[in-house]
């Protein structure tokens, strides 16, 4: 079992099959060596796992988890991309969004969940340049949605 696979294991979460694109567009494209995801969500079989606005619906707390979700389904798009999570030589740069109620400011701890998860992974190559943003609404009304960058070997 490769070492990625295996931190996983140790990390208690197993990736499922990537989830289906929702509309017209491809879950990852590979441009050199560069890995560009699509943005993703926090759906356990096909559900959300949670729904609604952080600040108003749901926690930081709620939001943190959801991000951590919405990273173990990228993690998932990128093996069934590139075949391998062994290949990763680094994570480049996440771009999350964040369903916020007026007056929410706490966007980069709600995404905390998929940066620290990718460490807990990927040690130093899990390290990553970051944007956390608010927005008034997201797709289905997902708490979040992130998009990543990789590079690969």
């Amino acid at each position: 079992m490769a070492n990625i696979e295996l931190r996983l294991k140790e990390l208690g979460i197993e990736l499922q099959k990537a989830p289906p694109p929702g509309a017209v567009y491809v879950p990852a494209k590979t441009v050199g060596n560069l890995v560009y995801t699509s943005g993703a969500d926090c759906r356990i079989n096909g559900e959300l796992m949670y729904k609604g606005k952080l600040g108003s619906d749901l926690t930081v707390e709620q939001g943190y988890k959801a991000a951590r979700q919405t990273m173990i389904n990228l993690l998932a798009v990128l093996k069934e991309h590139v075949g391998d999570l062994d290949r990763i030589k680094q994570v480049v740069k996440l771009l999350a969004f964040v369903n916020s109620a007026d007056g929410f400011v706490e966007q980069p701890y709600v995404i905390n969940g998929a940066s620290e998860l990718l460490e807990e992974v990927f040690g130093e190559k899990g390290k990553h340049a970051r944007s956390a943003i608010s927005s008034n609404e997201l797709p289905f009304n997902t708490p979040v949605e992130i998009e990543m960058i990789v590079e690969i070997e």
